[in-house]
């Protein structure tokens, strides 16, 4: 691939130098149309040139838009030997593109002409055509509105001419006014106008798609005519003429001065300062006075004004607005009704010292301001100006005044005068109280207060509240008055604040005289405790501690307690807590560990939350030395007691002995039939042939245990190992030597306490000598204080004179041993039973 590519390219650069000329001179692309209607079909062709036919006759012409390819392409040879591509593109949607006609060349594409494709709308009629005549710039300004969007070069023309009338005849032309590029209004100079005369005007627009024009419109240049706003003043008041009414301003203006010999009329709007307040339209104005009194104000109110004039009777245009004048309305006198209380204190038995409250109602419309207050009393008989008690722009005054004074006078004052006069009267405490006062809280910052009222009916109330104790010496209080004396009730909104009690007061006012006044407390939502009580160590043992506290003061705002907690914590870190009611002044912890250091705290607790004290440190006492002692005692004696239990059950359990020590029975307090177990079958065989001179006597055969064995390492079959014996005496002799160790382990079931003991053989009557017979018991036999044999000894107790033991070499004939009868130390003791005829032992 990488010598095909190479090889392409040099046949590229080949062919190139070979050419007449470069690759774009070889085709030429011819367009139905360059600029089409947006979204029409476009049919193009390419030719290629006769000097460019050694390209040869295969190839491809073809066709991009843009950067794509499009199919579709009819490709031809022309008569005289050029070939052609003719094409027809899609519908285009985009206002401009390139077309590129191209063909194979290598691995790509060669470019060999190219042609611009436009495409768009003709020319929208204008509208909105109007025209002002500006005499500031001394010409006829006309504006109109295009259209939309051509996507196309477009020219504006606004063309005029002179003309009579309804501008039916055109009498004389006036130069076309171009416009800047983008703009859509154009200015026709003075020069070129006829003033008071007809003439025609409208708007010619132009692209290669088409033209169109405005409609015509016929005016005279003084009927469109736009005036200059004039200047707003304020019209100072002179001395000698009457002052301003109340709620009014003296104005005046100043023409435009190239509009003086024009007949105007203006209007003028005004809006006060007080936020979003709308325009207040006044007119029209004639021009011939220039001035104007503006009333309706409302008094010392900022009011922004302006002003605008417009050519009368005549056509024209309103000019603009003037800039906004600023001016404040003068005052009025206050309107306004005090509502009004005091507080007096008897000073001397002349003298009263007197504090005065009074709070302004909303006032009404068209009230002037309020600068400030007089209070003033005149003496009787006493005539002139008197001083005022106070001159203030508070709302309260205090004063000193003669004891038998009951009325002074109130007033509201500003710079037009003063209000009507308030009567203050200082009522006696006659009439009757209120009944059931109460109080009850809405919201965190509003407080309802209630009563019953008596018989008879109040004319009103007067409400007082304010911050009660301990911070109410010092604390203003607020107050309104109610004038209806039916309700039962009312809110109060001001100055309430949550988690502060309130000293509400309530007095009834009657007719020429009031009732006691009666107060409660209240606050409009409770808090928790500030703090909880400290706790203290009374008593402390072992095992228990004994806590106590004094209670925190009642607080003014708080909520009551409902109940304290008490939590404790050991230093393993576990906690425990107990709940106790509001009364409570001690508690006492137990199940203490001795010896332990404790954290404790208590919680004071009340509907509003809880609070928890500081921690106290507490470890309780060790125990002591003699009790130390008593414990150590009381838990030897109960490790004995159950060493004892155990030991005991040992030995008095058969199937426990035998890992500790052989049964042994005691020959001398016992007999052979009492060792025998329960399940051991006794049979007593009859031999009739044992007086035979010739073998001992069996006194007794006794089967201790009937039991198959297996035959030992020294046991055979022969019969030779009986000693002899007859065939009954064969079947209760031990076949094998006693000596031989055992080859099976010595067997822990439950019957290991049997013992097998060896058949005594020998006449009780007979002078010869005693024999008996031993034959594999593993039980030891007492007869010294020798230890017993192991399991791989037999006749120990036959030693050497040296007291050494025999080597015990097993043979026939010492399957059976025979010796003296009370060398067997368990028959020294025995009484034995024999056969009947065999006489006594």
């Amino acid at each position: 691939m990488v010598g095909l590519g190479t090889w392409s390219l040099t046949a590229a650069a080949l062919i190139t130098l070979l050419l007449p000329g470069s690759p774009e001179e070889c085709g030429h692309i011819s367009l139905s149309a360059p600029i089409v209607h947006l979204g029409d079909a476009v049919t193009a062709s390419c030719v290629i040139n006769q000097n460019c036919s050694h390209l040869g006759s295969e190839s491809q012409i073809v066709w991009k838009l843009g950067e794509e390819l499009q199919p579709g392409g009819r490709q031809q040879r022309l008569p005289d030997g050029t070939q052609e591509s003719t094409i027809t593109l899609p519908p285009l949607s985009d206002p401009w593109t390139l077309l590129s006609c191209t063909v194979l060349w290598g691995d790509g594409v060669q470019i060999l002409d190219q042609a611009e494709l436009q495409a768009g709308y003709p020319p929208a009629t204008p509208h909105n055509l109007s025209c002002v005549m500006n005499l500031t710039t001394d010409s006829l300004t006309c504006q109109w509105e295009p259209g939309p969007n051509t996507y196309l070069p477009t020219n504006f023309t606004l063309r005029s001419f002179k003309s009579r009338g309804n501008c039916q005849t055109q009498e004389e032309a006036i130069p076309d006014c171009v416009p800047e590029d983008g703009q859509s209004h154009c200015s026709i100079p003075r020069r070129h106008l006829q003033l008071y005369q007809s003439m025609g005007i409208w708007v010619q627009a132009e692209n290669v798609l088409g033209t169109s024009m405005s409609p015509l419109l016929c005016l005279d240049p003084m009927d469109v005519v736009k005036l200059e706003p004039p200047r707003l003043w304020a019209l100072e008041p002179s001395p000698e003429g009457a002052p301003p009414q109340p709620g009014c301003l003296q104005l005046r203006w100043e023409l435009w001065e190239p509009s003086l010999y024009i007949n105007q009329k203006c209007e003028l709007r005004y809006q006060p300062q007080l936020g979003e307040a709308s325009w207040t339209l006044v007119g029209p104005l004639l021009c011939s006075i220039l001035q104007h009194e503006l009333c309706g104000l409302l008094p010392s109110t900022a009011y922004a004004l302006q002003i605008r004039c417009i050519r009368w009777p005549l056509p024209g245009y309103w000019s603009d607005w003037s800039p906004s004048l600023e001016l404040i309305s003068p005052q009025r006198v206050p309107i306004v009704r005090l509502d009004t209380w005091w507080w007096q204190r008897q000073l001397d038995p002349k003298t009263v010292d007197v504090q005065l409250f009074w709070k302004p109602m909303p006032p009404e419309e068209g009230s002037g301001q309020i600068q400030g207050y007089l209070v003033s009393w005149r003496p009787a008989g006493q005539a002139g100006a008197v001083p005022p008690l106070c001159n203030t722009t508070e709302l309260n005054c205090t004063f000193r005044m003669p004891s038998e004074v009951r009325e002074v006078v109130l007033v509201a004052y500003n710079t037009a005068g003063t209000s009507h006069p308030t009567p203050v009267v200082f009522l006696k405490s006659r009439g009757p109280p209120l009944n059931g006062l109460y109080t009850m809280a809405l919201d965190p910052h509003s407080l309802w207060v209630g009563w019953e009222h008596p018989s008879p009916q109040p004319r009103g109330y007067v409400i007082e509240w304010g911050l009660g104790p301990p911070s109410s010496s010092g604390s203003r209080k607020t107050w309104k008055m109610e004038r209806n004396g039916s309700i039962t009730g009312t809110l109060l909104q001001e100055n309430i604040r949550p988690f502060q009690l309130y000293e509400i007061t309530v007095t009834p006012l009657y007719q020429d005289t009031m009732g006691p006044s009666q107060s409660t407390y209240a606050y409009s939502q409770e808090t928790a405790p500030s703090h909880a009580p400290e706790l203290h160590l009374k008593h402390i043992g072992k095992t228990w501690a004994q806590l106590e506290w004094v209670p925190q003061a009642p607080e003014l705002g708080k909520s009551p307690l409902t109940h304290y907690t008490i939590f404790w914590t050991n230093a393993q870190g576990q906690s425990f807590s107990t709940i106790l009611n509001a009364s409570s002044r001690d508690f006492v912890l137990h199940g203490l560990e001795p010896t332990t250091l404790y954290h404790v705290h208590i919680m004071a607790a009340s509907q509003a939350g809880g609070t928890n004290s500081t921690s106290l440190t507490l470890m309780t006492l060790a125990p002591e030395e003699f009790e130390l002692n008593i414990f150590l005692g009381l838990f030897g004696l109960l490790l004995l007691l159950i060493c004892l239990c155990g030991a005991a059950r040992m030995c008095y359990r058969p199937s426990r002995k035998n890992p500790l020590w052989p049964s042994v029975p005691d020959p001398a307090h016992s007999s052979l039939g009492s060792w025998v177990p329960t399940n051991t079958a006794e049979e007593i065989f009859q031999l009739p042939s044992l007086w035979d001179p010739s073998m001992p006597p069996i006194t007794k055969i006794t089967v201790l245990e009937e039991e198959e064995k297996k035959p030992g390492p020294w046991e055979s079959s022969d019969s030779s190992g009986t000693c002899g014996l007859p065939t009954l005496v064969q079947a209760y002799v031990l076949q094998g030597d006693p000596r031989a160790p055992s080859i099976e382990p010595q067997s822990q079931s439950g019957n290991s306490d049997q013992v097998l003991y060896g058949q005594v053989l020998g006449s009780p009557t007979g002078s010869g000598p005693e024999h008996y017979i031993r034959c594999d018991s593993t039980q030891p036999l007492l007869g010294g204080l020798t230890p017993s044999p192991k399991s791989y000894e037999n006749l120990w107790f036959q030693t050497s004179p040296l007291r050494t033991p025999e080597p015990l070499v097993p043979n026939q004939e010492e399957d059976c041993v025979f010796g003296p009868l009370l060398d067997f130390p368990l028959l020294q003791g025995l009484q034995v039973q024999g056969v009947e005829g065999l006489g006594d032992f």
